[in-house]
């Protein structure tokens, strides 16, 4: 391999680490907004929310990524895979934040809540200044590894055009014929950004159940 091939690779692993925090941020927004839906004691809404949650933990992600780019160009829409992705991957991720803030709240020791109810606190602000940042805090763990997992997915991108890591890979390979040196080196790289994420989260996991006690 030749100093082309790595910046190619490089640029691939560029676009992977920024469609994961594209896809990261945004669907920590729309997770927060789905998890206050789950718990906002309004049935209708609850309801609304867990049906979104479970379609899209449902389905596979290669599916929604189809659905987004393909699917809306059938109706006149036709996105660029980069906004595409984007799209995918934040709708996919706000499901699973949703799903798991909505446990950490829930984990939340039911005084609290009685406690901010007693203060005469409304909802917005009993969660703001009392209940987030307590399950924020329990659900570190859980979003470090789903982050993980995500990272991961984007290798699916290449599915509807996108050129991250995993796409990179197969263009330098079909270019050079060394399928086991170019992927060899894409794994590592998968390796150095996941593994550290994967020690933190145990760390985190660790280091909570401890002060549970």
């Amino acid at each position: 391999m030749g100093k082309g091939e790595y910046l190619f690779l490089l640029k691939g692993l560029q676009w992977t680490l920024i469609l994961s925090a594209a896809g990261f941020v945004c669907g920590m927004l729309g997770g927060l907004a789905a998890a206050l839906v789950r718990t906002s004691g309004k049935q209708y809404l609850e309801r609304l929310a867990a049906a979104y949650i479970g379609l899209f933990q449902g389905t596979p992600l290669l599916l929604q990524l189809f659905v987004v780019y393909y699917g809306l160009a059938l109706y006149g829409i036709r996105l660029d895979a980069w906004v595409a992705v984007s799209i995918g991957f934040t709708l996919h991720a706000s499901a699973y934040l949703g799903e798991i803030w909505r446990g950490a709240i829930e984990a939340v020791p039911r005084g609290q809540t009685e406690a901010a109810l007693a203060l005469g606190l409304g909802y917005m602000s009993r969660m703001r200044d009392i209940i987030l940042p307590q399950a924020l805090r329990i659900s570190l763990p859980a979003t470090i590894g789903f982050l993980v997992q995500l990272i991961k997915g984007t290798s699916l991108a290449a599915f509807v055009g996108f050129t991250e890591l995993s796409r990179a890979g197969s263009m330098v390979s079909n270019q050079i014929f060394k399928p086991l040196i170019v992927f060899g080196i894409v794994g590592a790289m998968y390796f150095a950004i996941c593994w550290p994420l994967s020690l933190l989260g145990a760390r985190l996991e660790r280091q909570f159940a401890a002060s549970a006690r």
